[in-house]
Parts: structure tokens; sequence; C-alpha cells
């Protein structure tokens, strides 16, 4: 992640702003060729339907279905037969909505809003934090933010000669913790799951229903890309022409860093 942090203006060493996170995630994940995950991450507080729906559904190359227009949506019947048939595919998505919701702190307006994201089964969460503690939101009890802090060095496990693997440092070994939601910092990220198309429809409505009925809205769901907007172009795998390695030639370059303010200090 530091690596690609380069290519978004981050030199190695330098913090992640949520949205920063966001737009290194969604370029890591063209890397992993294990697995079929779509990246989409809002631009300008606003997530577009349409281009949602050009990412995540594929078309199967089929001879039966040259020339064949699928159909505008996949019912629970036809959907179990997309591949087969030659019709889309959904990919699963991961869903990041970066958000400022407020100037220095964030604006109480926006409270109930963002609490009603942690209640949609499709939501994996927040980013966020406050100045120099980044934290990972899981949840919320009454005006408190439960969150759990991934800055907690594990030990190294590798796999054993059974084929086994201890992982008992893969689990958290912190209870989480609460925070009252007004000290939050205003720059968050919202990350949500779509293993399925249904799952995104739900999404939608859910959104429409809760999130899209206060008067200042969090964030703006529509169908159509906006017309004042660049084109919409799918991300592909980027060609990496730096690793960020160079940035720093030694160690004795460190050295130049305020460690008490640029660099969190971790207790082993």
């Amino acid at each position: 992640m530091a690596q690609m942090g380069v290519g978004e203006g981050k030199s190695i060493g330098e913090w992640f702003g949520p949205n920063t996170v966001a737009q290194v995630l969604k370029k890591l994940a063209l890397f992993d060729e294990w697995n079929s995950l779509a990246v989409y991450v809002s631009m300008d507080n606003t997530v577009v339907i349409e281009d949602i729906k050009k990412m995540c559904c594929i078309l199967p190359l089929s001879a039966d279905t040259a020339g064949e227009s699928p159909p505008s949506s996949l019912n629970a019947s036809n959907r179990s037969k997309s591949t087969s048939a030659g019709w889309p595919a959904w990919k699963p998505l991961l869903l990041i909505v970066p958000l400022r919701l407020g100037i220095n702190q964030i604006n109480p307006v926006y409270v109930d809003a963002f609490k009603e994201c942690f209640k949609m089964p499709q939501s994996l969460g927040a980013l966020g934090g406050k100045p120099n503690n980044a934290y990972y939101f899981i949840g919320f009890l009454g005006d408190e933010l439960i969150f759990l802090d991934p800055h907690t060095t594990q030990t190294f496990v590798d796999t054993e000669e059974n084929g086994t693997v201890d992982d008992q440092t893969f689990h958290c070994l912190q209870s989480p913790q609460r925070m009252n939601i007004l000290n939050l910092d205003p720059s968050v990220a919202l990350g949500f799951f779509c293993k399925e198309e249904k799952d995104f429809d739900s999404w939608c409505s859910l959104v429409q229903k809760e999130i899209l009925k206060e008067n200042l809205r969090m964030f703006e769901l529509v169908q159509k890309h906006p017309s004042h907007w660049p084109p919409f172009i799918p991300p592909a795998k980027p060609e990496v022409t730096t690793t960020g390695a160079e940035f720093i030639d030694s160690t004795e370059q460190l050295e130049e860093f305020d460690l008490e303010e640029d660099f969190e200090i971790l207790s082993v």
C-alpha cells in the first residue's frame, strides 16, 4: 500500500487519508489475479448506478448469443443461468464512498444518516479516526462508535509441516473500543460489499429510503452518469513504473522525519 500510494502523491512514510486508502485499494485489487473483485470509489460524493453496472456486469463471450442484447435486468431464475446462457455475470463489488462530513469536525446533521449505514446488511464499516489516529469503525451504540485499532503488530505465522496454521494472531487481540461520534474527524470512507447484483439493488433501495430522505444529504445516488463528468472507464491494471523505493535511498533519510508527527509509534 505504501508503494502504490506514491502514485497518489504520498511519499513513503506519509499518512494516508480515507480517500487515498480507497484509491490505493482500487488499484491494488487489479493485481489480485486470484479474485474477481470490482472496486468502485465514488467521486464528488456521488454514486452512479450506471457506472457500477457497467463495471460489474460481464458479458461472457458466446457464439450462441453473438449480436444479442442482454436483458435489462436479471431476475432470480435467469441470474443462475447467466454464465451458461451468455447473459451478464456479476463481479462481486466493493463499494467505497469517501466523504467529508464537515469542515473541522463532523456536522451533527449527518449523524443519523451515518449510523444508518452501519445497519445495512451490505455494510463493511467505515475508515476514519481523529488526528494522528486511524481506526476501523464497525458499528455504533447510542452516540458512540465502536472501532478497532488496526495498528497492532502481530507475530509472523508460517505454514506448519502438516499444512495447518496457528491463526491466533490472525484475530483481534484487543477488545473493541468506543468514541463519541462527534469526536470523529469529518474525513471518512464508508465501505459496502455486494456479492450479487440483487445485493447492490437492495443497497440502492436502502439508500433511497434512509439516506436520500434527509434535507442535507450525506451523499447522492444517481442512475445516469453525469453529462459534465468525463466518460466512465472501468479500471484496468495500471503500468507500475515505480515502487517508491527510490524515495528513500538509506535508513539515514528516515531520521529527517519528526517521528511524533509523521509516524505513529507502534507498541510491540
